[in-house]
């Protein structure tokens, strides 16, 4: 029988100040470990003034990981120790292993106006990957594959697959799916998830009921002032959604249309040991890691 995943917990995004003074806004970060197996952090980084973001993310190590930024408006220069150099844009994804180990500076610019809007997730990498070799994926937004549904619902499919049609980013290790779903009023959305893997919504636009449900029901809530709210389970902008585990989530709209990153993996289930860059598995990795780094061996060759 079939089951519509319900909310676990609700999380709103929280300011914070991250590379050489970047204002940003964090919806997953260290605090929700293991919550999120194999997603370890989710950052907003939408702002309409460049003060808050061009002095960006200088030179930094990070391993064990994979860093995918998606940028909706504006432009971001990527400089890394593999010889990677170029901007990712307005509708663009990079999706960066950095495995062993990698250097890299990211460099927001934003568009003609002042915007600079994107998001940037970070996925672990199990104990047997932690060391591969790095690399690096620029995708353009004309290599992102477009399905409009008979309601007049709107998906980019970044990985993962909706109906025949599938996503460029693909062999990674935890399986994910990365969407980007705009849903008109009044219309409703079903997707089928895979049973088992950790599944979250972030709106980035409007407001959606994720659940079908449209009575209070039992979930956690962090950082939610109920007041704000129509009703327990409509929600709006830089509001991220846990569901709990199920072969399906559903997504009603009301009075206004919502937009919102729909992103799975399979999850992990291994020790944790993370500082600041670099996630690995034990502490005596992460000191190794960092000694590496200060003596000047940290990439590999």
């Amino acid at each position: 029988m079939k089951s519509t995943r319900k909310i676990r917990k609700i999380f709103k995004s929280k300011p914070v100040l991250e590379g050489a003074g970047v204002h940003l806004k964090r919806a997953v970060g260290f605090s929700q470990v293991p919550m999120f197996d194999p997603f370890l952090l989710f950052d907003d980084f939408r702002s309409d003034n460049p003060e808050h973001y061009l002095k960006g993310f200088p030179w930094h190590p990070h391993r064990g990981i994979e860093t995918i930024t998606y940028v909706i408006n504006g432009d971001v220069e990527h400089k890394d120790s593999m010889g990677n150099l170029g901007n990712i844009t307005s509708g663009d994804i990079q999706w960066m292993t950095a495995g062993s180990g990698i250097i890299h500076q990211e460099m927001p610019q934003g568009d003609p106006e002042g915007r600079m809007e994107g998001f940037q997730l970070w996925a672990n990498l199990p104990a047997a990957q932690k060391m591969m070799d790095p690399r690096y994926r620029d995708v353009k937004s004309s290599q992102i594959p477009y399905v409009q549904l008979e309601n007049g619902t709107e998906i980019k499919i970044i990985s993962g697959q909706i109906g025949d049609v599938r996503g460029p980013v693909r062999d990674i290790v935890i399986e994910p799916e990365y969407i980007d779903v705009s849903i008109p009023a009044q219309a409703d959305f079903t997707h089928p998830t895979k049973n088992g893997h950790t599944v979250f919504a972030y709106v980035i636009d409007g407001k959606g009921c994720f659940c079908k449900e449209k009575k209070p029901f039992n979930y956690e809530v962090e950082g939610i002032n109920y007041f704000d709210m129509h009703r327990d389970s409509l929600f709006g902008n830089e509001s991220l959604i846990l569901f709990e585990d199920g072969d399906h989530i559903s997504v009603i709209t009301e009075e206004e249309p919502v937009r919102f990153l729909l992103i799975s993996g399979k999850p992990i289930g291994e020790p944790i040991a993370w500082h600041g860059p670099i996630v690995m598995n034990t502490q005596e990795e992460l000191r190794l890691a960092f000694e590496a780094y200060r003596k000047g061996t940290f990439v590999k060759t």
